[in-house]
This record gives structure tokens, C-alpha cells and sequence, in this order.
């Protein structure tokens, strides 16, 4: 106790000294703070131009009727514009982007060999678009590498090729851990598409599914009110939710290098550049010289409503800027070619902006 008392009468008097030696420093000068490239722009003031441009986006997906999501992302500077860009909606078959992108990560890291030789049988067999269920169907089984299965998940959407990526990674939890890992805030993977999609349906997944129209006749004899509660679940609060600006700063940061190697970059652009999906939807917007690299995404549809209509990716202008776009819808009973159109709204709004500032850039530099 008496040492605790003379330590006390010591440290008092130091304290006090420095505490006076404190007040009397001038105070530091702040540094300049550098965002690395990674992170979301500074707080600015946008220009007219910006403001117009995310009030068009606006107007935009307001042009149909129920839940639409918009973001575009600037790859250089990291700008973003969006129209309800943070609400979380079903991704669909955008959630292969995730897929591929961790598998390329365990080839990065020297655990996985795109050129490993793969078997799927019947066993492995999945449900909706699967072109791969033909071969097996007549063959009994289909032998391939993982490099071509990653390009018929993303380029063709086929669900087969992209489960049997998904298993031989690691399953669903593995790309969840590979998102959060990177910092994809916002995007939740969700589950394999037997799982995801018979819980939307109101099934539990059985491997009879996987044959011929044997779902489809599963999910016509499911109750209406269980088939209406499933749907309503899964759409308030989807497995595989992702907010358009999540999805959009993830395009401007694989178009930057800052998710994977130099090479598998140039790998699952160059295989995005191929997908044959959805050519009527951001696709068809593009002015002459653009290009685009991209996802799509397509949902359930129960009692006439649409559970995702999706389309993400790159768009490149004739000069090389690149922006990151993501659009989503979460729910619609909007017609088809009123969605198509939407979306193609969205491609030829960037083209304008990008113009306009362009322009604007000129004039200043002049």
C-alpha cells in the first residue's frame, strides 16, 4: 500500500508537467488524406452535369412499374450515380459473377487448375437452363475442364456448369467467405440453384427435378398460398440479395485489378465479353463503338410477377472509360420489351453523359 502512495506522489507532478508541456504545442498540421482507389470517392460537390445524369437514372427506373434498382460507377474516379441503388434484390443467375470470381481466386492462389478434368452424371444434374443436361441425356455423362464449365455458367448461364464450379470450390459458404474477404459489401451469395431455387417454389429439391419438366409439374401441384408465401419470402428478404451499387463498385473494381490477378482479370473479362444472354437488354442500348462485358440475371415468375430481371457488367466507350453498371429488378409485372427497353435506357444515358462531359471537359481544357 505505502508503494502504491509513492508512485502516486511521482506519476502526480509528471502528469501535470506534461499536461501543461501539451497545452503549450502548437497544434499539428493535417495531412492530406489519400483515398486508395479501392475505397468510395471523397464527399464533392457533383457538377450540373452529374446531377442531371442521376436525376435521368431516376427517371429511368421510374419508367416501369415495381421495384427497380440503378447504379453507375465510374472505374476511374469512382464516381457513383444511382436510383435506389441500396436496396438489396434478388440477383438470380447474376450470382454466377460470384462464382467465377472465387473459383479464379483459388487458381490466383495455386488451388485450383482451370484445366482439371471433370465428370457430371445425372447426380449432378440441376434444373432451368442446363444445355449440358442434353449431353448427359444422351451420352450418360459429360467429361470437361473447369475452364470450360466457367464459360458455359457465365457465357451460356447454364446452372449445371455452374454448380459443379460451385461444389468443387467449396459450396456457398466459400463464396460468401471469398465476399466478405475482398470487402464486396453488400452482395450475399446465397445457395446452390437446386437449394435457391425450390425454396422459392415451395419445394424441398429432389434429383427427380432435374429431369425433362418434372419441376415444373412439381411446383404446379404446391398449394397457391404456400407457393405465395414462399415467393413473398424470398423476395422481402432474398437468399441472394445484392444492392445495385454493391454490384456496380465490384464491376469498377475488377475492371481496376483490385480482385484478382492481371490474368484471371483478362480471363473473366474476355469470357464476360462472350455472354449470349440478355442481348436485347444493356446490350441493346449500345451506340456504335461501345462495348460491353456482362451478366444477366432471370427469376421466378408466380401470379404474373417477375422475381428478378437483371443486368450487370462493364460498359467501354469508344475512348476506353470504362463505368460499372448494375440493374435491377426486383419485382415487376412490367411486359418484357417495357424492361428491355428500360435497360437499354440506362446504356444510352451513360453514352450521353459520358458525351456530355466530354464535351464539357473540352471546352474547359480550350
Amino acid at each position: 500500500m505505502a508503494a502504491y502512495f509513492r508512485f502516486v506522489l511521482i506519476f502526480i507532478p509528471i502528469l501535470a508537467v506534461a499536461l501543461v508541456f501539451a497545452a503549450a504545442s502548437p497544434a499539428p498540421v493535417p495531412e492530406t488524406v489519400k483515398v486508395p482507389i479501392g475505397e468510395a470517392a471523397p464527399e464533392r460537390l457533383p457538377s450540373a452535369e452529374e446531377r442531371a445524369f442521376e436525376a435521368r437514372l431516376g427517371e429511368i427506373g421510374s419508367s416501369i412499374s415495381g421495384e427497380v434498382g440503378i447504379a453507375v460507377i465510374d472505374v476511374e474516379n469512382g464516381y457513383a450515380y444511382h436510383s435506389n441503388g441500396d436496396r438489396l434484390m434478388p440477383q438470380q443467375s447474376v450470382s454466377k459473377l460470384w462464382v467465377a470470381m472465387a473459383a479464379l481466386a483459388k487458381v490466383d492462389a495455386g488451388e485450383l487448375d482451370l484445366t482439371e478434368r471433370v465428370s457430371i452424371r445425372r447426380a449432378d444434374l440441376t434444373l432451368f437452363y442446363q444445355p449440358i443436361r442434353n449431353i448427359v441425356r444422351t451420352r450418360g455423362s459429360f467429361s470437361s475442364d473447369y475452364d470450360d464449365l466457367i464459360e458455359r455458367a457465365l457465357a451460356s448461364s447454364d446452372n449445371t456448369a455452374n454448380d459443379r464450379v460451385l461444389r468443387r470450390i467449396g459450396g456457398a459458404e466459400a463464396v460468401q467467405d471469398w465476399l466478405d474477404d475482398v470487402g464486396l459489401d453488400m452482395i450475399q451469395f446465397g445457395a446452390d440453384e437446386r437449394t435457391k431455387q425450390s425454396a422459392i417454389a415451395g419445394l424441398h429439391w429432389d434429383q427427380s427435378y432435374s429431369y425433362g419438366d418434372m419441376f415444373y409439374r412439381a411446383r404446379d401441384v404446391v398449394p397457391q398460398e404456400r407457393r405465395r408465401e414462399a415467393f413473398e419470402a424470398y423476395l422481402g428478404d432474398p437468399i441472394d440479395g445484392a444492392s445495385a451499387l454493391g454490384i456496380a463498385y465490384s464491376m469498377a473494381q475488377l475492371a481496376r485489378g483490385e480482385l484478382l490477378s492481371e490474368a484471371s482479370t483478362h480471363y473473366l473479362r474476355n469470357t464476360l465479353s462472350r455472354t449470349r444472354s440478355g442481348p436485347r437488354r444493356l446490350k441493346g442500348g449500345l451506340a456504335e463503338g461501345w462495348g460491353i462485358e456482362h451478366k444477366t440475371g432471370t427469376g421466378q415468375v408466380f401470379d404474373g410477377e417477375q422475381s428478378g430481371y437483371n443486368d450487370v457488367g462493364l460498359l467501354i466507350a469508344p475512348d476506353g472509360t470504362e463505368y460499372g453498371v448494375a440493374v435491377l429488378i426486383g419485382r415487376t409485372r412490367e411486359s418484357i420489351p417495357a424492361r428491355m427497353e428500360m435497360m437499354q435506357a440506362v446504356t444510352r444515358a451513360v453514352a450521353e453523359f459520358h458525351r456530355n462531359r466530354a464535351a464539357l471537359d473540352g471546352d474547359n481544357a480550350a
